[in-house]
């Protein structure tokens, strides 16, 4: 971890949780801050929880997750268990904790693995059998857990290496969300022209947290070759909004004219969730084509 000041950390942990900043600051704030990690930091996105940006308190639970602190989990829980938040919120706080990997989280993640609102439970559900992949990794597969992204991922890619294969498992409604999210993961770690033309039917799938990893992980490849589908994906107004706001991260991250482009139009959009995600992601989309050399160190800059 990056060596910072407390006092530094809190005056980036206070861009974070000013709401007059641009969601644009307030991003690359929550960026450093998860780099950085320690208590300090987890405090300062902790107290971000009282922001009314469903977008926002969504990306806190995801960056608590990637940091695997246990000093997380408290709050983590809270927002799991809060009815009152949004289930986009909730689902994330779940697969935080799921990303976490404590044992101790079993009993919790069970309890809502039939939660009402169903980004939440299937969320739930793909984080127990995580934990229960974790509880029996041997020495032979270890280094499934270890993401060619550097990111924490909900599931290991699968031991399928046959595109055909992985393909049939990616769209099997039969089968566990967790079985064809590693599916997924190792689609996305093929990195083929095959391999995305397969990920890209995964929009296809009926649940909308499935449809919302595709897009994610096609944002975490930035490969040209994923543009039409995501395109195709923000532009349709009844998919449901954390699809839709995934893929204009995942656009923000590829940053080609045609991505930039789209999500300038989509920069008013009746959901908050749909402008705030175009508006962060104009954001990556110039750091992209720009010299900087880390996107959430920038914010060190500009403090005060």
């Amino acid at each position: 971890m990056v060596k910072v000041s407390d006092d530094a950390i809190k005056s980036v942990g206070n861009v974070l949780n000013d709401p007059n900043r641009p969601m644009k600051e307030r991003f690359r704030a929550l960026f450093a801050l998860r780099n950085i990690g320690g208590e300090t930091a987890i405090k300062c996105i902790s107290e971000c929880f009282r922001d009314e940006s469903v977008l926002l308190k969504h990306e806190l639970a995801y960056c608590l997750g990637q940091m695997q602190d246990t000093n997380a989990i408290p709050v983590l829980i809270r927002m799991l268990e809060d009815a009152n938040q949004d289930p986009i919120v909730r689902h994330e706080a779940g697969e935080a904790l799921g990303a976490i990997g404590d044992a101790n989280l079993q009993s919790l993640l069970e309890k809502y693995q039939h939660d009402p609102a169903i980004e939440v439970a299937e969320t739930c559900q793909i984080a127990l059998q995580r934990l229960k992949w974790i509880q029996d990794e041997s020495i032979e597969n270890s280094n499934l857990s270890k993401s060619l992204y550097t990111s924490i991922d909900p599931a290991p890619p699968s031991k399928v290496v046959d595109i055909q294969e992985l393909t049939d498992i990616l769209l099997d409604e039969n089968k566990s969300l967790f079985e064809r999210y590693r599916a997924m993961f190792s689609l996305r770690n093929l990195r083929t022209t095959e391999s995305i033309k397969a990920l890209a039917k995964g929009f296809q799938a009926s649940s909308a947290l499935f449809r919302h990893e595709v897009a994610f992980v096609f944002g975490q490849m930035q490969d040209e070759r994923s543009v039409p589908a995501l395109i195709q994906t923000l532009k349709d107004t009844d998919e449901h909004e954390m699809v839709r706001h995934e893929a204009a991260e995942a656009l923000g991250s590829i940053g080609t004219e045609d991505c930039t482009e789209v999500l300038k139009r989509y920069l008013d959009d009746p959901r908050r969730v749909v402008r705030e995600s175009c508006e962060v992601a104009l954001d990556m989309s110039d750091y992209e084509n720009s010299p900087e050399f880390q996107y959430a160190n920038t914010l060190l800059t500009i403090q005060n």
